[in-house]
């Protein structure tokens, strides 16, 4: 009974959204790598690892700080990048170098396009068959304005009926507000006509369910949460063939 519904709930989808990051793009070398390549243009010879560490460190430190892009305390999120390249070089030593504020306008424009990002050897495939299916996409994603130029980039911006971004919403997942404003952007009154594909359990899967909304929790890694086979993904390629 449980697979018929599910064969039967799948078969009623209108609407797919996507999650974006890690789901149909990846950065194309690690932030580390991608930071110290800029670096030494100024001179500066640090170690990609120990700058992936710091990175990380001021990402998180700046994230429970100023959620969401620091939206709701008055900075922009071109700012929120740039204070995070700063403290990044910071704590790595870096300090009182007046290039460095160029240096993280570089960096914010260069995460802007195709240079340092690459779509996945199964999105494209799956985004043409899902179409081909008649379904009408979207995205949902915890991203800032850079991503509609990112896409556009990437050659996927053509698939997406409109991008919903958690600076565009106000909202980051899983907050409900950011697939809410996806919902109406659909023009869907019933939420089980969408289902949302993306790659984190408590931000795709738990949430767009949340919502009412079907969804899928791709795997590339194949982690388990306990999630019923038929709604996971070990890879972008079988989602065409379970809707249909």
């Amino acid at each position: 009974m449980l697979a018929r519904s599910c064969v039967w709930g799948a078969m009623r989808l209108r609407w797919l959204t996507w999650d974006v990051t890690d789901t149909l793009i990846r950065v194309r070398r690690s932030v580390g790598e991608q930071y110290c390549s800029e670096a030494r243009s100024l001179g500066l010879q640090l170690e990609p690892e120990s700058v992936e560490r710091a990175f990380r460190l001021a990402y998180q430190s700046q994230h429970r700080r100023f959620p969401n892009y620091g939206l709701s305390q008055g900075l922009s999120s071109q700012e929120w990048w740039q204070d995070v390249v700063r403290e990044t070089f910071s704590l790595c030593g870096v300090r009182g170098v007046p290039a460095l504020q160029p240096l993280a306008e570089r960096l914010y424009r260069g995460f802007s396009g195709s240079n340092n990002w690459e779509v996945f050897p199964d999105a494209e495939r799956a985004l043409e068959q899902c179409g081909l299916l008649g379904l009408r996409m979207g995205v949902v994603s915890n991203f800032d304005q850079r991503l509609e130029q990112v896409l556009e980039s990437c050659g996927l911006r053509r698939h997406f009926d409109f991008v919903v971004t958690s600076e565009s919403a106000g909202a980051a997942k899983p907050d409900g507000r950011i697939f809410r404003e996806a919902l109406r952007l659909s023009g869907l009154a019933e939420p089980g006509l969408a289902a949302h594909v993306g790659d984190d359990y408590w931000n795709d899967y738990r949430a767009a369910r949340q919502q009412g909304m079907q969804s899928y929790l791709l795997q590339r890694r194949g982690a388990e949460w306990g999630v019923p086979p038929e709604h996971r993904l070990s890879s972008l390629e079988e989602l065409p063939a379970l809707l249909s």
